[in-house]
Parts: C-alpha cells; structure tokens; sequence
C-alpha cells in the first residue's frame, strides 16, 4: 500500500510539460462557459464583503452574493491545494533557472548568495526551506518593518487591489475568463499586465530590492 502511494506522490511530483497547465485550465473555462459561470478571483473579495453586509453602506456590495458561492470554493480549493502541491508534491521546492537568471539574482543582492542548484520558488522561510538568506526573506514580519518590504508586501498588495477593481478583474478574469469569452477590454487589460510587469521587473523592482533600510 505504502509503495503504491510513493508511486503516486512521485509521479505528481515529476516535472509536468508545459502544455498541461493550458488543457487542463482550458478544460475548467469549457465547463464555466458551459454552465454560464464567469471566473476571477478577485471577485471573491466583493463578495466577501458583501457577505459580511456591506451592502448596507455601499450599493457596490448589495446583490445576491451567495449566486457567488461557487467562486468561493474555487478560491478554498485553490488556497488548499497550493498548499498541498508545495509541501507534499512540489519535489525539492526549487526554481530550476538559468544560469543568467541567477546571475541577475546575484547581481541584485551584490553577493554569491544563489547557485544553479540553490534558487528557492519562494523568497522567504517555508516548510522545506526553515532558513534563507536574510536579503531574500521578503515575505517575514521582519522584512515588513522595513521600508523595502513595506513597499513590497503593502504596496503591492495595495496596487494588486485597486488595479483588480480599477480593470474590472483581476488576471485570472481577464486573461482566462475574458479572453476566453473574446473580450476585447479583457485583451487591453492583459497587454496592460504584461508591459506593467515588464516594466516593474526590469526598471523598478532590482531598485526596490536594494534598499537597505
């Protein structure tokens, strides 16, 4: 019993191609189309306000929000799975990139502190890596004491938020959901995604992760 289990964590564990992602999110958009559902997560957050009555102070939140529910346990299964896949099949839990990519990741901390072999997926402390390198433990209540967190954990979080509204979706809704749907804003929305972060990765971001205070 137990051998056959192994078999199926390593089996999950494998490294998947890349087309696999597309079937199989393409096969959960036919279904949603079939039976007229629109997807985004961050529609979840109006309706959790609007469970918590918040449609008693802003005409935005007061509609039916249990039509919604089925969107909520999207966002659950996706909250657990995560969860699951990262710690029990996400294998050694490391980002497998190249050469230049560490280069550019050294070259940001000013220090040989990453390797080919050594590039963990999350910028912080996790089940299968207790410890990292303290220029790159981002996500850490120390690291939100300071201004380079700050600006990283609740700026972004902010921008995040206030673009998810100000779009009209976030970009699950509009490069999954609207896309599919052939939404020409959608299709705005997604280019405006794609030269924003572009243009934060390469021109903003290296200059927020040096700050030193």
């Amino acid at each position: 019993m137990n051998e056959n289990f192994d078999a199926i964590i390593q089996f999950i564990s494998q490294p998947w191609p890349w087309w696999m992602g597309t079937f199989v999110i393409g096969l959960a958009m036919f279904f949603l189309i079939y039976f007229d559902k629109e997807f985004g997560l961050s529609a979840n957050l109006r309706t959790m306000c609007a469970a918590d009555g918040a449609g008693e102070f802003a005409d935005f939140f007061n509609f039916d929000w249990q039509q919604q529910g089925w969107n909520l346990m999207v966002a659950l299964g996706a909250l657990f799975g995560g969860y699951i896949a990262a710690n029990y099949f996400g294998g050694d839990g490391m980002a497998h990139v190249s050469q230049a990519a560490v280069d550019t990741f050294n070259g940001i901390s000013q220090s040989d502190i990453f390797n080919v072999n050594n590039v963990p997926l999350i910028p912080g402390t996790d089940v299968i890596h207790p410890e990292i390198d303290p220029f790159w433990n981002l996500y850490s209540w120390q690291s939100l004491f300071t201004l380079r967190g700050f600006i990283v954990i609740i700026g972004g979080g902010f921008l995040i938020g206030f673009g998810a509204r100000y779009a009209g979706g976030c970009t699950s809704g509009h490069a999954i959901s609207g896309l599919a749907d052939l939404q020409i804003p959608s299709l705005v929305a997604v280019i405006g995604f794609f030269v924003g972060g572009l243009i934060m990765t390469w021109f903003i971001l290296p200059y927020i992760l040096r700050m030193t205070i």
